[in-house]
């Protein structure tokens, strides 16, 4: 009996230290991917460039049923963002969401591992700049709607549907991150329902995250808290809250993940689904911003630190971009692919040059890793898990 009871302490002295030491599982890093992007290799010699640098997950911009063919029997999970020019056909009639679903997703699933669907990206901004007949408050959630349904037809259950906004498009601030909320009217209009639609289906908010951005209108940010640089005056406090932000991605999340909590939905997943920085003759001449932020955001995301609001961070997080496209119809929302309100001249987002060479020296292998000092607490702690096993059965 007092070996029994020796035994049952020390098996639970090692159950509780190990999950002392065990560390988050890092953010899901991907790319996005725009199809329509002019002069690009065929999709099957992307595939096989991005399986060989070891990448896990990709958003498809305007995708083509030879795309997602091109990812079959990979380890890549794709999400596949339906144009927003088609939004208003699948909010008028499910037929046109299953004519897409039977061009697109049927003769490639599951074989194409398709995590979700995005009804459009930038709806927002493309109907309030560029398509003034498209009504989001009465097109976008019935569209969604549509494509679930029509997923449920085909009998496809693990595929989620949902849909993608810009960060300025739909906050009132990020700073301090726990008051903010969702604009109105599109709060009420289109956000929250839209969220109960997530809860109820099991799927994710998409947000379109740009630092960059914040930092472009706001210049008195200092360039090493945008950038993840580690110094010891690169923080801003939440003063409500008293946390403390060390990067502005951060802060940006949170500020998501705080007006969802004032939506009443706070445990939905959140996705960031373009982050990146364009390559720009002023920021080359001061340092190669890009770079810096391409590291410094991979750096954190394989951390598994995840945000002060949200400790297990966001689920997903998709670099904008692959390629360098070479028109401006990434930033007219024709084919759903707007960058978040993005402006300027001589700006190019690609990570990867057409012949498939990277631009930057950044790792985008989907590996999860856990921070250095995290690797020595853990071995420490299980050493003396070891001796404290070892001395209990001794008595």
């Amino acid at each position: 009996m007092f070996f029994q009871a020796k035994l049952l302490l020390c098996t639970t002295t090692l159950i509780l230290l190990s999950a002392a030491v065990s560390t988050p599982s890092a953010t899901t890093l991907g790319v996005t991917y725009n199809l329509s992007t002019p002069n690009l290799p065929p999709p099957e010699h992307v595939v096989s460039t991005l399986q060989s640098r070891r990448v896990s997950a990709v958003r498809l911009l305007d995708p083509t049923p030879a795309a997602v063919r091109a990812f079959a029997y990979t380890n890549i999970s794709l999400i596949l963002s339906v144009p927003n020019h088609l939004i208003q056909s699948f909010a008028a009639n499910r037929s046109a969401a299953t004519l897409w679903l039977h061009s697109h997703v049927l003769p490639f699933h599951p074989r194409t591992h398709i995590s979700l669907i995005s009804a459009g990206s930038d709806v927002l901004t493309t109907a309030a700049t560029y398509d003034l007949t498209l009504d989001p408050s009465t097109t976008l959630l019935p569209a969604m709607r549509n494509l679930h349904l029509s997923l449920l037809d085909l009998g496809i259950r693990t595929i989620s549907v949902s849909t993608t906004f810009s960060f300025i498009d739909i906050m009132t601030t990020s700073f301090p991150p726990s008051s903010a909320e969702f604009q109105e009217p599109i709060g009420s209009l289109i956000i929250r329902p839209l969220l109960q639609f997530l809860d109820e289906t099991n799927s994710s908010f998409l947000v379109n995250l740009y630092p960059y951005n914040v930092y472009r209108i706001n210049s008195e940010i200092p360039i090493g808290y945008v950038l993840f640089q580690e110094h010891p005056f690169n923080f801003r406090d939440d003063v409500i809250t008293g946390v403390r932000y060390w990067n502005l991605f951060d802060m940006m999340v949170d500020a998501v993940v705080a007006a969802m909590a004032v939506s009443g939905h706070e445990n939905i997943p959140m996705i960031v689904a373009e982050t990146g920085w364009p390559s720009e003759a002023e920021a080359q001449a001061a340092g190669n911003y890009a770079e810096m932020y391409l590291k410094g955001l991979v750096r954190h995301l394989r951390s598994g630190l995840g945000t002060p609001l949200r400790k297990e961070g966001v689920a997903e997080a998709y670099i904008y971009q692959l390629f360098d496209e070479g028109d401006s119809s990434h930033k007219n929302g024709t084919t759903g692919t707007a960058t978040s309100g993005v402006t300027g001249t001589g700006q190019h987002w690609g990570i990867m040059y057409p012949n498939m060479t990277m631009k930057y020296h950044v790792d985008l292998s989907g590996s999860t890793r856990i921070i250095e000092n995290d690797k020595r607490w853990a071995k420490m702690i299980l050493e003396v898990a070891a001796s404290l096993v070892s001395f209990l059965l001794f008595l």
